[in-house]
């Protein structure tokens, strides 16, 4: 994991003030913990941490291989995982990141990307509508086995056929820890469009008039009847 070598340093104090000190000096705060490990605060170089997610294709579930240096009194090493970046939401400049310490011997639980390989025949020829609902699966294995994505095939899916957690291929020593009755992707139809009988400009006024016209006779029965009384 030389490619993946990460420096940081302890670091001292906490609070936005301390953490403006460090973007100034070009670092960003940080939390190493993990199991039976008491949190520590420590600094790194955002930079490097943003060529290593940029040249790995594992992203965020890269191993990275952390040196932490304790002002001058020596340094340790251990295996990474992030486990959780915060970003401006302006610029999307890394401000904070934690950092998950591994017993590599240990299972993870981590999550992994759905790829799709294939165009659904009930896309290409029955007109129908891929609809991906699930786009990662919680799997559990060794931080050294950790896949970079999961795939399916999908070439043979037909309008109505679905492909479930339970239908994904997985790779040795790799555990589901997703429901498996869920659906990964399916092939359904286009929803028929509604269309609005349109109203003939005229009608509502005409309707009007033959109305008032069938009134018009009563009206005139009714005085000719007043007048044979008198």
């Amino acid at each position: 994991m030389a490619d993946n070598a990460l420096a940081s340093e302890l670091r001292e104090g906490i609070g936005k003030g301390v953490a403006r000190k460090l973007r100034a000096a070009g670092r960003v705060p940080g939390t190493l913990y993990g199991p039976g490990k008491t949190p520590t605060s420590i600094a790194l170089d955002p930079r490097a941490l943003e060529r290593i997610l940029k040249k790995s294709a594992q992203g965020r579930n890269t191993l990275i291989d952390l040196t932490v240096s304790a002002n001058g009194s020596g340094s340790s090493n251990q295996v990474v995982l992030i486990k959780d970046m915060q970003r401006e939401p302006l610029s999307g400049s890394l401000i904070h990141v934690d950092l998950y310490a591994l017993d590599l011997s240990q299972m993870i639980s981590v999550e992994v990307p759905i790829h799709v390989i294939g165009t659904p025949v009930g896309v290409q020829v029955g007109g129908g509508i891929l609809d991906h609902p699930l786009r990662t699966l919680e799997i559990e294995c060794l931080p050294h086995a950790i896949p970079e994505a999961l795939e399916v095939e999908a070439g043979q899916l037909d309008l109505g056929d679905s492909i479930h957690v339970r239908d994904v291929p997985l790779p040795t020593g790799v555990t589901l820890k997703t429901d498996e009755d869920l659906t990964v992707i399916s092939v359904v139809a286009p929803k028929a469009e509604v269309e609005e009988t349109p109203v003939v400009e005229g009608e509502g006024e005409e309707g009007a008039e033959v109305a008032e016209g069938a009134a018009a006779p009563t009206e005139g029965a009714g005085a000719e009847g007043g007048g044979d009384d008198s």
